[in-house]
């Protein structure tokens, strides 16, 4: 056994050596290859006589495929079958195969496409065929492992839209023959992790993972609905992850260290790479996000998907999916159309009969009909809904979670389609505010505090609180009708324009005139614009002067929310429209002045400058951060989301856990976690922060560190001293102090 491990060993070595010549000199060693290929070609004949055969010859083998995958590209015409046989072993007796070899082969395919030796789609070809058909595991594994890092390597340097589509058209049609069968779990790999790495990018992977969200086999049903649910945001952590990946660098530190320390070379490259790291960083910056469009936005037909998933893997009752991967289904239904605002009645007729506090995972399905509620949906069809979500859950004799859970699910609904609520149920609802449970009470709060906002008619007058009772007295608030949309104006105008009538009053308080009366008297405030500086217009030299031009019956007065503090605004001139419309006045009067003052003035008189719009950002700040504090006169359970994010069980669950007490096995581990944290001092923590800097410590502080036999001796000789000595001492102290020093720094000497 010996003797033939000696032997092996010592081919391998001549092959090593004789591959390295080749490599240099091909021509010199054409005959020994060729001696070496004959060789290959009598072991391949042999072999293919008995496939499964376990023999030595097969270690030969082995060695002489690898030798000749490494020199192919030395001599292209006299290995030019040699891929094709190498292919059609494998495809063949892939079953068979002894797992060394074969692992080999498919090693030097590898090696051969690194060689430009066969191009990328003849690799894949013969790797995907054996991915989807072979029993072995680690096979699977491998040549999985091989498939992505092929393609990752061909999308390297720019996208290679031909391989792409060749490799799409192929999972598709995979997918689309057998829906039956569990062999488009690999087509659903594959896609989602080029998804995830932001090689496929295109509306093709996600037809292609549509079509196996509509497939027969529960793998790849559920496969093909995880990457819709949450195919972005694993794209988004690992965009996330690479972007860490750059530590930060402190140019500062490294400058202050070359400059110091001792000139060497490694200085110098480390300098110059934190530089390159600096600049990369930048770019990324100023570089638009990875994640422009979603997959679900990149839908062809969303309207076709959603009834089609809903038809036949929900409503339909010869469907074999268990209930969590129905649950999944009817998840991403629910975010279609949320997301996209489809119409599919039937979802909501099928929800009526799961809203029970019996019913498993009934919070998903809360979840899933509050992510299905959108305005256009009609107020008829959600009616039902909501009160039965109120009889069931909402009641005294429900348990405390109960009713959170319930009225947390009326609220989600509410907040996307406020006109499912009526006055009656809602002034019901609304009672539940006094209940002893924490998670009820601010469940209810929640309610409460969002129809003071979006429909404050349909509350009592002591429930509406003081700005929505205003609202509704002045006309300002006013229910919105089915499928009316809001007048597009600029967000938080409203904002501007009480700050700056504020800022009016305090300059008419100033200059002694009464606050409330705009008569006029204000100072012009052509001087402003003196005083205004901007970067922008500092940047231009071709600015000329102001053009007077001539209005149309209005008068448009350009402002400076920075300037307004030291004059007054001049006063703005009302538009009547008597005049200036040749149109006959609309019959319904209050309607027509209640939508005039709904329009704010600023966006009919005025021209906002910069200054107002930096004005106006920090406003829109301060309220978003005032809008999360906790306030006494409003209890907010949570902020209003995004129309485009998801509302999952837990978030249903959340006012639930408001009053839930921990158990003893959960005080027992936050116990054990605070014990293992770390308690440290201030000093402590200053100091570990200073070392991770890599600054230096003062020299009171390394004294303190300093050997106690080396302080031993000074500490003697103190102790010796005369009075004498002593007073020497601290008058040379006195003296250094006055000098600036030992060194008689003159900045700190005294005159």
């Amino acid at each position: 056994m010996k003797r033939k491990v000696g032997a092996l060993e010592k081919i391998e070595a001549d092959h090593a050596a004789l591959r390295y010549k080749i490599k240099r000199d091909p021509q010199s060693y054409q005959d020994d290859f060729n001696n070496q290929y004959q060789q290959y070609e009598t072991l391949r004949d042999l072999f293919l006589q008995s496939p499964s055969t376990t023999d030595s010859g097969i270690v030969a083998l082995k060695d002489l495929i690898e030798f000749v995958s490494h020199c192919a590209d030395c001599y292209p015409t006299l290995t030019s079958k040699f891929p094709e046989e190498l292919t059609q072993i494998l495809l063949q007796h892939h079953e068979v195969l002894e797992y060394e070899l074969r692992d080999k082969i498919v090693g030097s395919l590898c090696l051969l496409r690194n060689k430009d030796v066969i191009d990328s789609i003849a690799l894949l070809n013969t790797l995907f065929p054996v991915l989807v058909s072979t029993p072995s595991k680690s096979l699977r594994q491998l040549l999985f492992t091989k498939i992505l890092s092929d393609l990752r390597s061909s999308n390297n340097k720019s996208t290679n839209h031909k391989l792409n589509r060749t490799i799409q058209t192929v999972l598709y049609n995979l997918l689309e023959s057998d829906k039956e069968s569990p062999k488009g779990i690999w087509a659903v790999k594959i896609t989602r992790e080029l998804w995830k790495r932001q090689i496929w990018t295109d509306a093709r992977a996600v037809e292609v993972m549509r079509m196996a969200a509509l497939s027969e086999n529960e793998k790849v049903i559920t496969g093909g609905v995880r990457f819709f649910l949450g195919g972005d945001k694993e794209r988004e952590e690992a965009a996330e992850e690479s972007s860490d990946d750059d530590h930060d660098v402190d140019m500062a530190r490294l400058r202050h260290q070359a400059g110091i320390n001792k000139k060497s070379k490694k200085t110098g490259r480390d300098l110059k790479k934190a530089a390159a790291t600096v600049k990369k960083k930048e770019k990324k910056k100023s570089a638009p996000h990875p994640l422009n469009f979603s997959a679900l936005h990149l839908l062809h037909d969303p309207q076709g998907f959603a009834e089609s998933l809903f038809s036949k893997h929900v409503q339909n009752s010869k469907s074999k999916l268990t209930l969590e991967s129905r649950l999944l289904v009817l998840q991403l239904v629910s975010r279609l159309v949320g997301l996209h605002k489809l119409t599919v009645l039937s979802l909501y007729s099928y929800f009526l009969k799961h809203l029970t506090p019996r019913q498993a995972s009934v919070t998903s399905y809360l979840a899933c009909l509050a992510q299905a509620t959108h305005n256009y949906v009609p107020p008829d069809v959600l009616e039902p809904l909501v009160q039965k979500i109120a009889n069931e859950f909402v009641s005294e004799a429900s348990a405390s979670e109960v009713a959170a859970a319930g009225l947390n699910a009326i609220r989600e609904i509410c907040v996307r389609q406020p006109l499912a609520m009526t006055d009656t149920l809602l002034q019901d609802l609304v009672m539940y505010r006094k209940s002893k449970d924490k998670g009820t009470m601010m469940a209810a709060k929640g309610l409460l505090s969002l129809y003071r906002e979006v429909g404050a008619e349909l509350l009592h007058k002591r429930d509406r609180g003081k700005d929505a009772a205003m609202g509704v007295r002045a006309g300002t608030i006013k229910e919105r009708r089915y499928g009316e949309e809001a007048v597009g104006e600029i967000e938080g105008i409203e904002l501007l324009e009480k700050w700056k009538e504020e800022e009016r009053r305090k300059k008419r308080e100033a200059a002694g005139l009464d606050p409330d009366v705009d008569d006029g008297s204000e100072l012009d405030s052509g001087e402003d614009w003196k005083k205004w500086d901007v970067e922008s217009d500092a940047d231009s030299d071709d600015s000329g002067g102001w053009i007077n031009v001539e209005s149309d019956g209005e008068d448009i007065n350009i402002s400076d929310s920075e300037d307004e503090k030291d004059k007054p605004k001049a006063k703005k001139a009302k538009l009547d429209p008597t005049t200036t419309s040749e149109t006959p006045a609309p019959t319904d009067s209050k309607q027509t002045d209640a939508d005039i003052k709904s329009i704010s003035k600023l966006l009919t008189t005025t021209i906002l400058t910069p200054a107002d719009l930096k004005q106006l950002k920090a406003l829109q700040e301060s309220a978003a951060v005032n809008a999360h504090l906790p306030s006494h006169k409003r209890a907010q359970l949570l902020a209003q989301r995004h129309a485009d994010e998801a509302i999952t069980a837990e978030t249903i669950e959340a006012a639930a856990s408001l009053g839930k007490k921990n158990t003893r096995e959960e005080k027992i581990a936050m116990a054990k976690a605070d014990r293992e944290t770390n308690h440290q001092s201030t000093t402590a923590k200053r100091k570990a922060k200073k070392e991770a800097e890599g600054k230096s410590t003062t020299n009171k502080e390394k004294a303190r560190k300093k050997n106690f036999l080396m302080t031993l001796g000074k500490a003697k000789s103190k102790n010796k001293r005369s009075l004498v000595d002593v007073r020497k001492t601290l008058k040379g102290h006195v003296e250094r102090s006055k000098r600036g020093g030992k060194r008689g720094n003159q900045k700190g000497a005294m005159p």
